[in-house]
């Protein structure tokens, strides 16, 4: 099987991004609209905009950098049923954000216990 890997892009960042006097200014894309805008009119100094061209292939779009397929797990009933049903191979575990210390702890020991990989399991 050939494996594929993503491919990278460049930061589309606003122009001016790291001007002294644009601290204001935050990393992130916004498209251009003004009308002598050279960023707008694609010139190359300006860096680059974001385009069809960067996509990735059908067939990794959506994976984790591990090439695995991510899934949210947000308590330990959601854990639990994906216990039953989950290729092992193809998926990562990924506990949601706002969910405690206690139920993630939880949710670590059924993952453990069914040989499932955690990719945010970290210290708890």
């Amino acid at each position: 099987m050939n494996m594929l890997k993503k491919k990278s892009h460049p930061k589309f960042n606003v122009p001016n991004f790291g001007a002294k006097h644009r601290k204001r200014v935050k990393a992130r894309w916004r498209k251009q609209r003004g009308i002598d805008n050279k960023k707008r009119i694609k010139k190359d100094f300006m860096g680059a905009v974001p385009s069809i061209g960067y996509r990735n292939p059908e067939a990794i779009r959506g994976l984790r950098g591990s090439g695995r397929v991510g899934v949210v797990v947000h308590n330990a009933g959601e854990m639990l049923a994906l216990a039953g049903k989950l290729d092992r191979q193809n998926f990562d575990v990924i506990i949601a954000h706002a969910v405690s210390k206690r139920k993630r702890s939880t949710i670590i020991k059924i993952a453990n216990s069914n040989g499932i990989r955690i990719a945010n399991g970290g210290s708890v």
